[in-house]
C-alpha cells in the first residue's frame, strides 16, 4: 500500500525529531527547549520542501495554525531566555 504525501509529511518531521533527539543527546544538550526549536526549524523546513505547485490540500491549509502556535511558543521563549541573560535592574 503506498503512503499518501500526509502520511509521508508526518513520517518525515517525526523522522526528524528523533533524529534531533539522538544528537542533542550525544552532544550532552538535550533540553526540551532545543528540542522545541530545532524540531520547529525541520517542520517549517519540510513544510517548504514539500509544498504542492499547483493545487493545495486542506490539509496543508491547517498548517499555518500550527506554524502559527509554533512561532508564538518560539517567540516566549526567546524572551525568557533573553530576560534570563539581562542584570535585574534594567527592567
Amino acid at each position: 500500500m503506498a503512503s499518501t504525501r500526509r502520511e509521508r509529511f508526518v513520517f518525515g518531521h517525526v523522522a526528524w525529531t528523533l533524529a534531533t533527539i539522538v544528537a542533542l543527546s550525544l552532544l550532552g544538550s538535550l533540553t526540551l527547549e532545543l528540542v522545541f526549536v530545532v524540531s520547529l526549524i525541520g517542520f517549517l523546513v519540510l513544510v517548504e520542501l514539500t509544498a504542492p505547485v499547483a493545487v493545495r490540500p486542506a490539509w496543508r491549509r491547517r498548517l499555518k495554525w500550527v506554524i502559527g502556535l509554533g512561532l508564538i511558543v518560539f517567540a516566549y521563549l526567546v524572551v525568557k531566555r533573553i530576560l534570563a541573560i539581562l542584570p535585574p535592574g534594567v527592567l
